[in-house]
């Protein structure tokens, strides 16, 4: 049975990084799973879901103070277990574009989490409107609703959330 490790890391951009951190982690005898990488700013920000024999694992761990120092970089690693309960999922995708201003991100999960949908992707981006140059946001998210949920009555809570709060947005299943 394979042990399961999760590694946050973050530093500067640069090419090549990605290539010597997972050279690394297969050096070690660990696969990646799941993975997000991004360019924020300067910096690099990964986030891997890692598997491999507990051994493979236990060698990848006591190796990562020295990836750290040798890729210049900061990762933070926690034991895992392999993801259950999703099977009465049905994924839903959901588009929120808006003038940007704070507080987006938070009213929109806190509208699927008091209805205990849970968010299992979400990225954001910020960029100038076309021939305005108005400063807007976009939020792109997946949710995980629940079988036994009226889907139509949640999208149609969430149209008329986001009618009040100036968002426009979509919410769609995911092919």
């Amino acid at each position: 049975m394979d042990t399961h490790l999760v590694i946050s890391a973050v530093g500067r951009d640069r090419p090549g990084l990605i290539d010597e951190l997972s050279r690394a982690i297969l050096d070690c005898g660990c696969n990646i799973g799941d993975s997000r990488m991004a360019v924020l700013g300067s910096e690099l920000a990964i986030m891997m879901a890692l598997s491999g024999h507990w051994n493979a694992i236990a060698k990848l761990e006591n190796q990562l103070p020295k990836l750290e120092e040798s890729l210049g970089i900061k990762i933070i690693s926690k034991r895992s277990e392999p993801r259950t309960g999703t099977e009465n999922l049905i994924p839903y995708g959901v588009e929120v574009v808006s003038i940007d201003h704070p507080g987006i991100v938070y009213e929109v999960t806190n509208f699927f989490s008091r209805r205990g949908i849970n968010v299992e992707d979400l990225y954001t981006s910020s960029y100038s409107a076309p021939h305005t140059g108005a400063a807007m946001f976009a939020l792109h998210m997946t949710v995980g609703i629940p079988s036994d949920t009226a889907i139509a009555s949640v999208r149609g809570d969430f149209m008329d959330f986001c009618d009040d709060l100036n968002l426009d947005a979509m919410m769609a299943p995911v092919k």
